[in-house]
């Protein structure tokens, strides 16, 4: 696959249908690769004359990581989130948005409708708020603000979340059946789907790339603006 330099740092990318139509980016949640955004969604959408472009952010999938920073120090995170001072991080998701705003440059993108998932909303709405001029349009999908009035997330949905999973190196089984976990709970009962083919697709995520290190270094705290993400 083809991969472009912005804001600094090598992203890897994929660009379907006309180079000319307009364009659409793609930014996945927390850990996931760009393999996430199905493929027949994007064909549809190329067929109707859009460019989708869909990309690894920074610490995921094929895309650079940002290794030298170490992980987070979580308890010194929490508790500079909670005093309302800068959480002690390499990057924030204002740099996630950035690298968004900086392959839409590379590519020669002057403007996109920015579509995101999970945390992944929250980069786009930086996009959208900081970045005006590339933006067409904002869908934000099953995201949040991060404002601390909104509802908290169940119990249950709290702690899978923040379980460790297997290696993925040593229990590939096991990692794809903690990550279905994380389906499960996150997915919408009113649209079945075949839970073999979304493990199939987390087996070949797998496959693709495994670094563990990537979902915990690009895991937003609560604030009331998205942006501090520790790694």
């Amino acid at each position: 696959m083809p991969h472009a330099r912005a804001n600094g740092i090598t992203i890897e990318y994929e660009s379907h249908g006309p180079e000319d139509g307009d364009a659409i980016l793609l930014i996945m949640g927390m850990g996931g690769q760009l393999t996430q955004w199905p493929l027949g969604l994007i064909e549809l959408l190329a067929a109707k004359g859009f460019r989708v472009i869909r990309y690894d952010a920074r610490d995921v999938g094929l895309s650079e990581k940002m290794d030298a920073a170490g992980l987070p120090d979580m308890e010194a995170v929490a508790t500079a989130v909670a005093q309302g001072d800068p959480a002690p991080v390499a990057y924030h998701l204002d740099d996630m948005a950035a690298d968004a705003v900086g392959l839409l440059d590379a590519l020669n993108v002057r403007k996109a409708h920015i579509v995101g998932a999970s945390m992944g909303g929250m980069v786009a709405q930086l996009v959208a708020a900081d970045h005006p001029d590339h933006v067409l349009s904002l869908t934000s999908i099953m995201s949040t603000t991060a404002n601390p009035d909104l509802p908290a997330a169940s119990q249950e949905l709290t702690e899978q979340f923040t379980r460790t999973p297997p290696d993925p190196h040593e229990d590939p089984e096991g990692f794809v059946d903690h990550m279905l976990s994380h389906w499960r709970l996150t997915r919408s009962p009113a649209y079945p789907v075949d839970e073999g083919f979304v493990r199939a697709q987390f087996a070949a995520d797998v496959e693709r790339s495994t670094y563990p290190a990537g979902p915990a270094a690009t895991t937003p705290p609560s604030s009331p603006r998205p942006t501090a993400v520790p790694s």
